[in-house]
């Protein structure tokens, strides 16, 4: 068994919605039936039992050793705590060749566990051994470092909950939620609209107490220090006990309370001075409350004990923080909801102060505590207090978080109670923290856990605001790019400012960010983290699909322009227009309830995805009688036809007329494939509510030119000749661009055209078998790049396809698409048309650009630029 290739499909794809590893797997003849491998089930089971079912549900053929890999790849991510459930294993139409698709939560994990998947294969079939606890045990290592801690995951928890998509930006807590223009980011438990001043105010400790002592918030008095003899001094001036703390930090590290003593100063100066400057403030004696504010609420409130153990007269000290450090749910950072205790100096001086050392064996009962701090970050426990805090304490933390500036705010105090003011008890304010970690309110040790990840959310986006902004995608063979800038286009003339990926580059507000074939995920995702961006269109080719899934988890309005035979087929185990119309179909399955499907309802496979759209559909096409239209026109649905010179937007009894002549790229209905991605992007406009009026100047406005629309039915005058650039490239394409052109006057009609080496023979001759019936000259050249081609292969294949022309007299190859443009312009004469079908699209383009500026005397074809074979009469 052998593994070509993986990839991590990181959006919905072909095969689910989550993110999961697809892998193509082969498997040799005596491994596509384990039955056929004597007790090998019952081998992999005793090497893991918690594999689980070898057979999929539903599915009665032979067990291969795919479906076994794609059994341990789940299982093992189920037992080291992962969230999945979904896998498949499909073979493909090379016989023992399968494609295994596990789903995961976080890919390093999801990668890891394919690997130890197979070498767990691997042993069973060479009987060797495999250790399935240190497996397991490697996976929760590397899912604990990688996936979200409990604070930044409660939050994307409460976004995810209330529909609001999200990104992780880096590999910490930095995330994205929602879109665009409506975006919001966190740190952690930090929000984008805190300043960093405000963090640096939070960070300096005697700053922040003058500010709430400014404030007439109640504080402990201190002062830095610069060494252990000014810490002394200043603990004698203040009045032992003493806190000693790093003048800059968080989650109590290096802090040190309740110090008596200057041995015990000693140590806590060491230990506070290796993160930082150090300070000494007066000791607050009562308990230690953390106060959760957000905006400003008081949305929880914990008691914070230090770590301690309790006696039972058997075990040491260090024995027993060994046993209260296996509890499961302690572990080493924040992942957890409880950190193991640390048995470090700062708890042996602890201990050292009770008479203990840590070989003691304390009596039954007897409560023994190893830190004076509280932080969970340090080993303490948390007991909800929310619902005591008397509302004057409530009033001091939310003040304090405003007086520093924090939207997201742990307000530490010491007090005996929270039931009564801090005043009446000589309690203070000691900390304001930035980024407070949440854990012991999420999961505290006693009482309820508090929705704070909902309240935070709540702060960044208001009540029904899914923080979303309209996004439309566009799939199909042909029409993707044209139907994209014109929903585009007619965006913009609502006034939003787009966001655009195509298969030319990005675009931002009319400004081109990036260039090349960008109809991919990657883009898409690049334009929803801009934050000038207030709507969305996507082209979405099926390559960006296969590799890497959607670059989104749903879109408002997804468009289906057609499904041809000439797209990429035998790629990537997509060898029919069944799989093709399957491949397509995902951004229809992941339309918003609340969106709509835009569909042609003359391609059958096109309008078969109509049941699998999640919201509304509106069908295109422009036989307005055309079965599927008369069905939905029934139900009361909506409809985009064409009638009478005009399209038709229609539901029940109620009509919008747009007239054909009022939209020039058309060419008054004549062009058949502008007026299809006219109504497809009709039907968008309609989706998105764009007003009419907008549409109407919209489709006015719209240009094809090749600054508009590089490369699309791109038209030009050449002496008196129309020249027209198309990126044209299977089939289907050349029928509709035949069309096109027979709807325009010409006396004599040429074309030049490529093949591109990666599509199937078939389909490379019948594009030029169409052209032949409707041209009198045809130039072949072969483009630089033969995609894996052997020199010469495709020009025969597209010679091959003109034997049975019916029009074409002259067929002329050339090496080089800008000589064979040259010696198409050469031979026009006014009158004539040439289609030139371009595949170094911004080349040729801008050559056709200078030849038109430029144009003069016509020069001979046979000039010494050219490299020209023979010409071959029919």
């Amino acid at each position: 068994m052998e593994i070509s290739r993986v990839r991590a499909l990181r959006g919905p794809n072909l095969w689910c919605r989550h993110t999961a590893l697809e892998a193509i797997v082969s498997c040799a003849p005596a491994e596509r039936c384990i039955a056929d491998l004597a007790n090998f089930e019952s081998t992999v089971r005793e090497r893991f039992p918690a594999i689980g079912a070898l057979q999929p549900s539903g599915y009665h053929g032979p067990i291969s050793l795919a479906h076994v890999l794609e059994a341990a790849t789940l299982a093992l991510q189920t037992q080291a705590g992962c969230p999945v459930t979904f896998s498949r294993t499909a073979a493909t139409v090379d016989i023992g060749v399968y494609q295994v698709v596990v789903a995961y939560s976080e890919e390093a994990v999801g990668r890891l566990a394919l690997e130890l998947a197979q070498t767990l294969v691997q042993a069973t079939l060479q009987n060797s051994g495999f250790d399935v606890d240190a497996a397991i045990a490697r996976l929760r290592a590397i899912d604990e470092d990688e996936r979200l801690g409990p604070s930044t995951g409660a939050i994307v928890h409460a976004a995810a909950a209330l529909g609001i998509p999200w990104r992780r930006l880096t590999q910490g807590s930095m995330v994205q939620f929602g879109w665009g223009a409506r975006q919001r980011r966190i740190q952690a438990a930090e929000v984008d609209a805190t300043s960093a001043v405000s963090e640096s105010i939070a960070q300096d400790k005697e700053l922040t107490k003058k500010l709430l002592h400014a404030a007439g918030a109640p504080v402990p008095f201190g002062r830095p220090v610069k060494d252990v003899d000014e810490a002394w001094t200043a603990a004698c001036d203040i009045g032992l006990p003493v806190v000693v703390k790093p003048r800059d930090g968080n989650q109590g590290k290096g802090v040190a309370v309740n110090v008596t003593n200057r041995e015990h100063l000693e140590v806590a100066f060491r230990a506070a001075a290796e993160v930082g400057d150090v300070m000494v403030e007066k000791f607050l004696s009562g308990n230690d409350f953390r106060l959760l504010i957000v905006g400003q609420q008081l949305v929880a409130a914990a008691r914070r004990d230090p770590p301690h153990v309790i006696g039972d007269g058997i075990h040491s000290v260090r024995e027993l923080v060994t046993r209260v450090n296996a509890d499961p749910r302690r572990g080493e950072g924040h992942a957890t909801s409880l950190t193991k205790i640390r048995f470090d100096e700062i708890a042996i001086a602890r201990l050292d102060a009770q008479g203990l050392t840590p070989q003691s064996v304390p009596a039954k009962g007897r409560r023994i505590v190893l830190r004076n701090n509280a932080n969970l970050s340090t080993g303490g426990t948390a007991t909800d207090v929310t619902d005591d805090v008397h509302p004057e304490i409530a009033a001091n933390a939310i003040a304090a978080a405003r007086m520093v500036g924090l939207h997201v705010c742990g307000v530490d105090i010491v007090c005996e109670s929270v039931l009564h003011p801090m005043r009446e008890q000589q309690g203070g304010i000691v900390e304001v923290n930035a980024a407070p970690g949440l854990r012991m309110h999420l999961s505290p040790s006693f009482g309820k856990g508090r929705p704070v990840g909902e309240a935070i959310i709540s702060h960044l986006f208001g009540h029904g605001d899914d923080g979303r902004i309209p996004v439309v995608a566009v799939t199909g063979t042909n029409g993707k790019t044209t139907t994209t800038r014109l929903i585009a286009h007619l965006m913009a003339a609502s006034s939003l400012r787009v966001g655009m990926t195509n298969t030319d580059g990005v675009y931002v507000n009319g400004h081109q960010i990036d260039s090349g074939d960008c109809s991919g995920p990657k883009s898409a995702r690049n334009v929803l983290m801009h934050p000038d961006v207030d709507a969305a269109v996507f082209e979405t080719a099926r390559g960006g699909i296969l590799r890497e899934g959607l670059g989104f988890d749903r879109c408002q309005v997804a468009v289906v322009t057609n499904i041809g035979a000439g797209d990429h087929l035998g790629l990537n185990y997509i060898t029919t227009v069944e799989d093709l119309a399957v491949l397509k179909r995902v951004i229809v399955q992941n339309v918003a309830p609340t969106g709509y499907a835009v569909l042609n309802a003359a391609d059958p496979m096109v309008h078969a995805m109509g049941p699998s759209c999640p919201g509304n559909v509106i069908f295109f096409t422009a036989d307005h009688h055309h079965p599927a239209m008369a069905t939905q026109r029934a139900q009361g649905k909506r409809t985009v036809y064409v009638d009478d010179g005009a399209i038709v937007a229609a539901q029940g009894s109620w009509r919008e007329r747009i007239a054909l002549s009022d939209i020039p790229f058309t060419h008054n209905g004549s062009i058949g494939f502008q007026v299809e991605n006219v109504m497809a992007a009709v039907g968008a406009a309609w989706a998105l509510g764009l007003s009419w009026d907008a549409v109407r100047h919209g489709l006015a406005s719209f240009s094809t030119d090749t600054a508009s629309v590089p490369g699309r039915f791109n038209m030009m005058d050449y002496r008196g000749a129309t020249v027209i650039a198309d990126y044209g490239h299977n089939p289907d394409a050349m029928r509709a661009l035949v069309a096109a052109v027979n709807a325009l006057p010409a006396n004599r009609r040429s074309v030049v055209i490529s093949g591109a080496g990666d599509r199937r023979d078939d389909d490379i001759c019948e594009q030029t078998a169409i052209l032949g019936d409707a041209f009198d000259d045809v130039l072949l050249y072969q483009d630089a790049c033969q995609r894996g081609r052997a020199d010469g292969e495709v020009l025969a294949l597209l010679r091959a396809g003109l034997v049975q022309a019916k029009r074409t007299r002259y067929i002329t190859e050339i090496r080089g698409e800008i000589n064979a443009i040259d010696t198409a312009l050469a031979r026009l004469e006014p009158g004539d048309l040439c289609l030139v079908l371009v595949d170094q699209v911004e080349a040729s383009l801008a050559h056709l650009a200078r030849c038109v500026a430029d144009a003069g005397p016509a020069t001979p074809a046979s000039s010494s630029a050219h490299v020209e074979a023979p010409v071959m009469t029919l």
